[in-house]
């Protein structure tokens, strides 16, 4: 029995790097898929956001000459394709799946709406809600923070290349320790970047809990869904 009914799946795009240079590694995507097949057979309900930053980060390119706003859009673009490419590997492992865009773009993608989304979660459909929130200055953290509560989500489960929160980069900083939960006051009060600021706050305003974990190790997914403790819990 799954801990979770429905969850809001969010995934780093820069993940799907994988042992590339650039762009998607497709046995990554493969990998990923797996692990998303293994809890949809449980049950769950999954909607998905996933980044692009693999491909293109609007904030990057503001830094290097891009208007923003047009930076931004390249930006949802991206995850577009990230979006599509992960449907993709879905539906070659034998999963049903449904890419939803914030910007229309038929026959790309549905334009997304929450009834939309949950109906089709609700048939046994995984739902990939792409091209972030549809506006620029919004990341896809705030992205799936809005989705999640939108679709009425049990949790975010965020994805990332490491095992949870700490009180350092762990990549950086040696010394820095994990913490096995946290409180979102926590989190704000040590400027710890879970997710950029308006992402955590819509999560506390909105009582969304967070789990953060290393999705590149395969059956992670599955041991968050079975209540195993692992990465880190962030709640009121």
């Amino acid at each position: 029995m799954a801990k979770f009914k429905r969850i809001l799946l969010k995934l780093s795009g820069e993940s799907l790097i994988g042992e590339k240079k650039y762009g998607i590694d497709e046995n990554r995507l493969a990998q990923y898929a797996a692990q998303i097949k293994e809890i949809h057979e449980m049950g769950v309900q999954i909607g998905i956001v996933i980044g692009g930053g693999n491909i293109f980060r609007g904030l990057n390119g503001a830094g290097k000459g891009f208007d923003r706003v047009k930076g931004d859009q390249m930006g949802m673009l991206a995850t577009v394709i990230n979006s599509l490419g992960l449907s993709s590997a879905l539906v070659a492992a034998g999963v049903k799946s449904r890419v939803l865009t914030a910007i229309r773009m038929e026959p790309i993608g549905e334009f997304y709406t929450k009834w939309k989304a949950i109906e089709y979660m609700e048939n046994g459909e995984i739902v990939i809600m792409s091209a972030g929130t549809g506006n620029p200055f919004f990341t896809t953290d705030t992205g799936s923070s809005l989705r999640g509560i939108e679709i009425e989500a049990d949790v975010m489960l965020k994805g990332t290349r490491v095992d949870g929160i700490y009180t350092a980069d762990p990549e950086k900083d040696p010394t820095a320790t994990k913490f096995d939960e946290i409180t979102y006051d926590e989190v704000l009060k040590r400027n710890l970047r879970v997710m950029d600021l308006t992402a955590t706050c819509m999560c506390k305003e909105n009582n969304l809990p967070i789990i953060v974990f290393d999705m590149d190790t395969a059956g992670n997914l599955k041991k968050v869904m079975n209540g195993e403790s692992i990465g880190t819990l962030v709640h009121n």
